[in-house]
């Protein structure tokens, strides 16, 4: 995998939940990147879509996502697959699922994300105590 999209995808696990945010959607996302809309269904098309979809996502609750490995799955590195672990941060402090989930990242030619897809895994889910 290209050290540049591992860089990228590492330092945009890193912000997420953070204030910077939002600052960084130019760095990693292409202006019509496609994006998964996993609370309503369907798709977001363009980095103001899914800016606002984050801001619904934190107005909800405070999601995290813990970076878990990395991995090549295409010619050239054109896809990456990053394996994460999904949890909520709540007034008790953070709760971590028991499963964890692939992000699919396919990248353009100037090295930013063009679509993400999520592949779902098993597990007890966040309310599991883990």
């Amino acid at each position: 995998m290209p050290a540049a999209q591992e860089a990228l995808l590492r330092r945009m696990y890193e912000v997420f939940a953070t204030d910077e945010r939002d600052a960084f959607v130019p760095r990693c996302l292409a202006p019509d990147v496609d994006w998964p809309n996993m609370l309503d269904g369907g798709r977001l098309h363009g980095r103001a879509a899914v800016r606002a979809y984050w801001a619904r996502q934190f107005a909800a609750g405070h999601p995290l996502v813990r970076l878990e490995g990395l991995r090549s799955d295409g010619l050239a590195g054109a896809v990456v697959v990053v394996t994460v672990r999904l949890g909520v941060r709540d007034a008790s402090g953070e709760r971590w699922a028991g499963e964890t989930v692939e992000h699919v990242y396919r990248f353009g030619e100037d090295g930013l994300v063009v679509r993400m897809d999520v592949r779902e895994g098993s597990g007890p889910g966040i309310g599991s105590g883990t």
